[in-house]
């Protein structure tokens, strides 16, 4: 969806002639009767009104103001609805992509692959004397309806960002990109969950792991009670659409619950609905100036193994975050990611809780000064449109902390 004023693209995808491949490995009898009824339950504080999938649940966060919601009957306004008008944009159009399961034919992926089980020195994890490790994927989603412009300049400006700023080597970097370069592999759901695997494979006290993902985010129904507010946030690989998204659930075993202590993991996630992607237990709410509780209602354990990890979101869960030119007026560019590099160049001292407020503040002044009003917006979209980054963490910690991967 291209905005004219912001010159922006939304980072969500369409709305689908099916949600098939939405959850993939789910009986199709099961998943219509779950969707086809959904609880609305009405915010106290904001008055927003919150879906949830989940019937057993006895709380929930609300994602805009972030205030603890007690679910008793008397509270909830059952509707049933039809799951596709509710979801709207953040549904997806069932995509044959020719090749999906392809990987390049240049050779470059049999290369990546087996540096990264160890048949090269210079890139096996147990073989690396550096400290710093860095998994970078920009999906542009090339030749779709749903193709982004903007994060294949994320990939770059984030490469560089790490080489220049934080001294990262470039033999412990490895890039997920629909572009042709040398150990360069194209995003798919296969290449990206090995990637995610060799990210935390061998990690030792000391280490600094980043996660970037630029691209599309979605949210689905929660069928394990683990979400507060009944939905599980998605990242999308190229072959989404017939491979299936990436869980937040998945995103957790793989690169948060392996953290041994002493290892450090930073996540930056430039896609809609993505502020708690990764599961974490403790989300900030910059407007209270406090952490709240974000741990699984069904008990489930999300956190480390004694490492920590931490997750900058380009917006909250009920947000969408956007491909813009206001900020380079030539090329786009993903705004959380233009935002979060710009400040961190200028001020390289800047702590969390600085740099949050340094990229709120620069996306709401580009939306001020290059949008139509936002409560028009939300008129028009049916949802809080004005992306707000957000911090969560697998722990609580000062936030006047200097951030440094």
């Amino acid at each position: 969806m291209e905005f004219s004023g912001l010159h922006g693209i939304f980072r969500e995808l369409p709305s689908p002639d099916s949600i098939h491949h939405l959850c993939a490995g789910r009986a199709e009898p099961e998943i219509k009767q779950r969707m086809e009824e959904t609880e609305i339950i009405e915010c106290r504080r904001c008055l927003l009104p919150i879906k949830t999938a989940n019937r057993g649940v006895k709380r929930l966060r609300c994602p805009r103001c972030h205030a603890e919601i007690p679910l008793q009957k008397e509270q909830i306004q059952m509707r049933k609805t039809n799951y596709y008008a509710i979801q709207g944009s953040n549904q997806l159009t069932r995509t044959q992509r020719e090749n999906s399961d392809q990987t390049r034919t240049d050779g470059s992926y049999a290369g990546w692959y087996s540096a990264s089980k160890g048949s090269s020195g210079a890139a096996s994890p147990s073989n690396m004397t550096s400290t710093k490790r860095a998994l970078i994927c920009g999906v542009s989603y090339n030749k779709q309806k749903y193709e982004l412009k903007g994060t294949i300049n994320d990939v770059h400006r984030m490469k560089d960002f790490l080489l220049h700023q934080y001294g990262f080597p470039e033999h412990v970097i490895r890039v997920l990109a629909e572009e042709d370069g040398p150990g360069i592999l194209t995003p798919t759901r296969k290449n990206m969950e090995e990637g995610l695997k060799w990210l935390v494979e061998g990690c030792k006290p000391g280490d600094s792991l980043v996660f970037y993902f630029s691209g599309h985010g979605l949210q689905q129904p929660d069928f394990v009670f683990d979400e507060l507010d009944g939905y599980d946030e998605t990242i999308c690989p190229v072959d989404f659409a017939t491979k299936g998204m990436i869980l937040d659930n998945d995103i957790n075993a793989m690169i948060v619950r392996p953290l041994k202590k002493g290892v450090t993991l930073h996540a930056i996630i430039d896609a809609c609905h993505s502020g708690t992607v990764l599961d974490l237990q403790h989300v900030y709410n910059q407007k209270q100036d406090r952490w709240m509780d974000n741990h699984p209602p069904n008990g489930a354990n999300k956190g480390t193994s004694g490492g920590k990890a931490f997750c900058l979101s380009a917006c909250h869960d009920d947000q969408i975050a956007v491909d813009t030119t206001a900020f380079t007026k030539t090329g786009m560019t993903g705004a959380m990611t233009y935002c979060l590099i710009d400040a961190v160049t200028k001020d390289p001292n800047l702590s969390y809780i600085q740099l949050l407020n340094s990229m709120e503040e620069t996306i709401a002044k580009a939306y001020k000064s290059r949008c139509i009003s936002s409560k028009l917006l939300d008129r028009l979209l049916h949802r809080h449109f004005l992306q707000e980054p957000q911090l969560s963490c697998s722990e609580k910690f000062d936030v006047n902390t200097r951030f440094k991967l």
